[in-house]
């Protein structure tokens, strides 16, 4: 089973954003400030941000900063709560770590997705035809 085809490498779209935009207001502190580290990278060095692509953005920083919510919880209360029972941030913490690396994995954020933007770029050799 698929769980979908990744692009060989991320291209410019249609409707760039062409200046960083602000975070919206409802986000949370940790997400705001992952916004703000990572929105200038995708926007002004790599100019592969669309407006299409906003929302995809938003999911990314929301899960840093829930996936960094839950670490905290799982930090101060452990992977198992007093009453024996297993701590729900543990199981959020894996969620969110998950989501993270698809969400950055989408924008072009992780090492892999970097690796293979570059050899897809310098995968113009036609000798094979």
């Amino acid at each position: 089973m698929t769980r979908g085809l990744k692009p060989a490498t991320i291209v410019t779209g249609t409707s760039p954003v062409t200046a960083v935009p602000k975070a919206p207001s409802y986000l949370s502190k940790d997400a705001k400030a992952e916004w703000r580290k990572i929105a200038p990278i995708i926007v002004n060095e790599r100019k592969v941000l669309t407006v299409a692509d906003l929302a995809a953005f938003e999911n990314y920083v929301i899960a840093v900063a829930m996936m960094r919510q839950a670490a905290r919880d799982v930090q101060a209360n452990g992977n198992v709560l007093p009453n024996g029972k297993r701590n729900p941030a543990s199981t959020a913490l894996v969620q969110m770590m998950q989501q993270h690396l698809r969400a950055a994995g989408e924008l072009g954020l992780t090492p892999a997705a970097r690796s293979r933007a570059v050899m897809a770029a310098g995968d113009d050799d036609e000798d094979f035809l």
